[in-house]
């Protein structure tokens, strides 16, 4: 259903951007985006998005700041025992 709806808003866009029907159609086009935006059933789901982002937000930017440290960490320990190995010079050389 989102997919659907971002596809639509999408070609809107992109007619919106590109077409050159002159301002009487762009009028019609962007009244018709006014009326989907502000119909009920898209404010009940633009409400329940700003609401996840409001509660969920800052525990899964806490959660992405957890995983690339410890991702980063993980490198940071492989490239430290590459790096030993590659210096490890043997003594009849």
């Amino acid at each position: 259903m989102r997919g659907r709806m971002l596809l639509v808003i999408g070609f809107g866009a992109g007619y919106v951007l590109g077409a050159k029907a002159g301002r009487q159609r762009y009028e019609q086009i962007a009244s018709a985006a006014d009326k989907v935006w502000n119909s009920p059933s898209v404010a009940k789901q633009r409400h329940e998005v700003q609401h996840f982002v409001e509660t969920k937000g800052p525990k899964l930017v806490e959660s992405a700041k957890e995983s690339a440290s410890d991702a980063m960490d993980k490198v940071g320990k492989v490239g430290k025992r590459r790096h030993s190995r590659d210096l490890d010079i043997p003594k009849d050389v």
